[in-house]
């Protein structure tokens, strides 16, 4: 009985002793709020009830980011509401979701009225009534410090476009009222803004509610800067002078009759017709409109009959149909004003050379500034299957993966538009000796956290399964706040390569980040991104070339270091210089390259899936496997190491018959092969 005690005891002080560490690595708020409403005891009904609404919003909130609810009764009522910015995606609002009500608890402690965010979402809890109510009072103002040329220019170009955001949001269904837009204001200075109600709100609150808010400007410190915040917890908007947000499909408004009680009736009555009119009406009416049918009918037979006997199949692709001529069409940029952009495919403008063609950096007519890559005319697809292929690339929207703008067709051209990230791309400031000083940790974890994320939702959360089989620093560019984004990804479906689902004649990537059985056999799978992942992390914590690594005097291969170090417990060894801080932080490290040396086991099946290394990432009172030895790693006399437990064995590896090996494709700029097939 004694040592169960004492287990006990020793299990309850390792969970509070881990609950504390991971709260302690939680990023920092935004905003936050502790309220005026006193304390809760830790023995609380209230504390039970607020507990149980916490725990388990994750799981209570729906892909489009609010939930709201109360328990408990009079002085034991907990009531909370959670938004998340309407640009993003259910994971993501999970995640922020669950990060911000850890630290809020943690921040505003046995407080009972608490508000805070993050830049993705905003939490409010309280032993107050807040569900099914509307506050108007102003809780939080941010802004860029950042002053605006032209500031009384920009503001009255800034009241126009949030006025007409205001007036969409406001027509939201009742799942989502959020808007966002840009207008290009004073010296071509774009102003991207969204705002954003809960859904809760009916159309005439959320427009008074936003309208509120707009009225609150001359007090806000952003007047005349270049971006603002104004936060209350029924509504908000933001405004920058660049993208922060995504494009998203928003929902139709409702009908007409559940805000407004006015419905247009299409005529007035003070002018309606008299019955000899009307009897005249009537005879245009039945005599007119069979013939006008009839008509159209037999139109239409006639080009649907022709274009039957023109049209020929088209082997292994679905057709455009349906709403997706429209989005092709909206897609479609003219080749004049893309020429025009580039002023004529300049050198002056071109960012760099990739294995599919070089690419350009523009400016459009309404001052949106974007990278165009102008494909080689190698391609063996015609006009209709490209324009298929770039609607499936094109319909992937993740906050960690370039966006696809559109493309243009015209005779041989071939160019692709995606949205200009303004930092280069993430070898540019690791492996360069001044730039990589603005890589702390904080930026580097994150770093590696969105790549991840950019990786899980290729594998798993899009509607295509993309192998991207090319990752490495140079293909993952970096936004304004040094966010990370997947480039070069779908790019296999734009070209016609002799390649299968499992494994492929032409092996093209770069050597040093390919999976051993790619590499070798041509074989490929997720858990081929899964080791190009691990080299790169390694990248990112060494701060040195896994083809280059240097110790020293001399030129050592980076896993086989990383592994060594890792083994002999002097993994300090191999962590870039400027990372070697504080104990917390070498703490941190450690379990990067550990999770790390995981992804860049030989055994493919020993590998996580990249499910497997979000969580590992996420959750720092995880227990980690010990990994077994690299690729490329020569062993000596050692003993036999653990392998991965069966859980991370979730997705094999297809069997079937090694490939002949090929040699490896190699030049100075390699592109991305992806593979991709719908769900």
């Amino acid at each position: 009985m004694t040592m169960a005690i004492q287990k006990w005891l020793l299990f309850l002080f390792l969970h509070i002793h881990l609950h504390v560490v991971v709260l302690a690595q939680l990023p920092d708020l935004r905003y936050k709020l502790c309220g005026q409403n006193g304390n809760y005891t830790e023995n609380s009904t209230y504390k039970t009830n607020l507990n149980t609404l916490l725990s388990s919003l994750p799981s209570k909130i729906d892909k489009y980011g609010f939930y709201n609810a109360s328990i408990g009764q009079n002085t034991d009522r907990a009531s909370v509401i959670v938004l998340c910015r309407g640009d993003l995606e259910l994971e993501e609002c999970r995640s922020c979701v669950n990060s911000l009500a850890q630290k809020l608890v943690q921040l505003c402690s046995n407080q009972k009225e608490v508000f805070g965010g993050y830049d993705g979402c905003m939490l409010q809890y309280s032993n107050q009534s807040i569900v099914g109510t509307a506050s108007f009072r102003v809780r939080y103002y941010l802004w860029n410090p950042a002053n605006a040329s032209k500031p009384e220019e920009f503001n009255q170009d800034l009241i126009k476009l949030l006025e007409n955001l205001r007036d969409a949001a406001a027509k939201g269904g009742p799942l989502r009222k959020y808007a966002s837009g840009n207008v290009t204001g004073p010296n071509s200075q774009s102003i991207y803004a969204l705002v954003q109600c809960t859904p809760n709100l009916d159309r005439q609150t959320c427009f008074n509610c936003l309208a509120d808010a707009y009225a609150n400007m001359p007090n806000c410190p952003c007047k005349g800067k270049m971006g603002g915040r104004i936060i209350g917890t029924s509504c908000n908007f933001r405004y920058e002078s660049s993208r922060f947000f995504e494009n998203v499909a928003l929902e139709a408004p409702p009908p007409a009759g559940n805000d407004n009680k006015t419905v247009p009736t299409g005529r007035d009555d003070k002018t309606a017709p008299t019955g000899k009119d009307d009897k005249t009406s009537r005879t245009i009416i039945i005599i007119v409109v069979p013939t006008v049918t009839i008509v159209i009918l037999i139109i239409c037979l006639s080009v649907i009959l022709m274009r039957r006997r023109k049209r020929k199949p088209v082997k292994g692709i679905q057709n455009i149909q349906g709403d997706d001529f429209s989005t092709a069409e909206s897609l479609q940029y003219d080749f004049s004003t893309i020429e025009a952009a580039t002023d004529n495919f300049s050198n002056a403008n071109k960012l760099g050379q990739g294995g599919f063609g070089p690419v350009y950096k523009g400016k459009l007519p309404n001052g949106q500034e974007v990278a165009v890559k102008r494909l080689s005319a190698d391609s063996g697809q015609g006009n209709l299957e490209f324009k298929n292929e770039v609607l499936l690339v094109a319909r992937l929207q993740h906050r960690n993966l370039v966006r696809l703008l559109g493309f243009c067709l015209d005779g041989t051209e071939r160019l692709l538009v995606y949205e200009f990230v303004p930092n280069a791309s993430l070898d540019h400031f690791l492996f360069d000796s001044v730039k990589c000083k603005q890589l702390d940790w904080e930026r580097r974890s994150k770093i590696i956290g969105g790549i991840a994320r950019g990786i899980l939702y290729l594998h798993e959360d899009s509607r295509l399964r993309i192998i991207h089989r090319d990752l490495k620093a140079s293909n993952i560019l970096l936004d304004a706040e040094m966010n990370p984004k997947i480039s070069d990804f779908g790019m296999a479906r734009l070209f016609t390569l002799d390649e299968t689902q499992g494994n492929t004649s032409r092996i093209v990537g770069t050597y040093g980040y390919m999976a051993p059985e790619y590499a070798m056999h041509g074989q490929f799978s997720v858990k081929s991104d899964v080791f190009s992942f691990g080299v790169l992390v390694l990248e990112i914590l060494s701060g040195q070339k896994n083809t280059s690594f240097r110790n020293g005097e001399s030129v050592k291969d980076l896993l086989s270091y990383a592994w060594s170090n890792w083994r002999n417990g002097t993994a300090i060894n191999f962590i870039d210089p400027m990372l070697r801080g504080t104990s917390g932080l070498v703490r941190d490290i450690m379990r990067y390259i550990h999770i790390a040396l995981l992804c860049v086991q030989e055994n493919v099946a020993d590998r996580p899936t990249m499910a497997a290394v979000v969580l590992m990432i996420s959750s720092l009172s995880m227990s980690l496997p010990v990994p077994s030895g690299p690729a490329y790693y020569r062993h000596s006399n050692t003993s036999a190491e653990m392998s991965l437990i069966q859980e991370y064995n979730t997705r094999m590896t297809d069997s079937s018959e090694l490939a002949k090996s090929k040699s490896i494709g190699s030049s100075q700029n390699e592109a991305s092969i992806s593979e991709l097939y719908p769900r």
